[in-house]
């Protein structure tokens, strides 16, 4: 069913049925990304295997793309076609947004893309240059303790819940949702933030 068509009878706009993982809720379930009808500007940062670009035009968002391998690239703009709508896509890494102007992007998701990047002070301040105040960054990440084994303590192999919070915090941003959802064994399999820019 097309996106518009299944979630614009809700409550709060048209939410695109964005993917944080497998197995899991989808944004027309969890409702972190808010309307994005209209004509929004909404950024996937790392194409996701869920291509959630897609979705975010299909709910009506002037959706970019933005990603360093060029396959994912082709793969992003043969699913948009497909789909007979319109992504923006950008060949470059995660943390080199200058084609976006500043405070003009309404919501940014990063499903599994962002989670091993070595510089996310980096990427976490180029991302606030370029949302909106207030406006929402989604990050969903394998939970870190899903990864923990008695040869990887928590925290060893994967960022620990207090570093992304201490990296967000820094970078001026306000996490104000955490899901942690799906299951891994006895524990939950990913951690979804939502963390919105605070200041200008």
């Amino acid at each position: 069913m097309h996106a518009r068509a299944a979630r614009s009878g809700h409550t709060g706009g048209v939410v695109a049925n964005i993917r944080y993982g497998d197995d899991i809720p989808t944004d027309a379930e969890l409702r972190l990304s808010g309307d994005v009808s209209g004509g929004k500007r909404a950024v996937e940062l790392g194409i996701s295997e869920w291509f959630n670009a897609v979705e975010f035009a299909q709910a009506g968002a002037k959706a970019f793309a933005v990603d360093p391998d060029a396959a994912k690239i082709a793969e992003m703009r043969a699913r948009a076609d497909a789909a007979e709508v319109s992504v923006q896509c950008h060949a470059t890494d995660l943390a080199d947004l200058g084609e976006i102007a500043s405070g003009s992007v309404e919501v940014v998701v990063a499903a599994h893309t962002v989670e091993k990047i070595d510089d996310l002070s980096r990427l976490l301040r180029q991302v606030h240059r370029i949302l909106i105040p207030s406006m929402p960054f989604l990050i969903s990440v394998h939970h870190p303790f899903s990864v923990v084994s008695d040869a990887a303590p928590y925290g060893s192999t994967a960022r620990s819940i207090e570093d992304w919070f201490t990296s967000l915090n820094r970078s001026n941003f306000r996490v104000d949702q955490v899901r942690e959802v799906g299951n891994v064994g006895n524990v939950p399999s990913t951690l979804i933030l939502r963390a919105r820019k605070e200041g200008s």
